[in-house]
């Protein structure tokens, strides 16, 4: 019951920014982390931004100084600087929540569905 919705991809030319927005919800007790990652069609998916709830962030070496991740509540942001045309991918918010079922607890990971966030002139 616990889910993940990204908005905020589009086009932008290279040198440009964009912003990305992840809204969690469901029967959500806390939230350990939350994340983006992205793919290439045909290629892995990788880690790009990390906050966990003690506000630590972790980022892939290829955005550090570029990216900005941050965290309000059950909202998780991106912030994208100088784009470049290889940050071109499906950008997938990620979360490793505490959560309830009948009242009973567990820790899942969720992924949303992905927003594609293109760089191009």
């Amino acid at each position: 019951q616990v889910q993940l919705v990204e908005s905020g991809g589009g086009l932008v030319q290279p040198g440009g920014s964009l912003r990305l927005s992840c809204a969690a919800s469901g029967s959500i007790v806390s939230i350990n982390a939350m994340g983006w990652y992205r793919q290439v069609q045909g290629k892995q998916r990788e880690l790009v931004a990390q906050i966990t709830s003690g506000s630590g962030t972790n980022y892939a070496d290829s955005v550090k100084d570029r990216f900005t991740i941050s965290r309000d509540r059950n909202m998780v942001y991106l912030q994208m600087n100088r784009l470049k045309p290889e940050d071109t991918a499906v950008y997938y918010c990620n979360a490793v929540v505490v959560a309830t079922t009948f009242s009973k607890y567990s820790i899942v990971e969720v992924w949303g569905q992905g927003t594609l966030v293109t760089v191009s002139s």
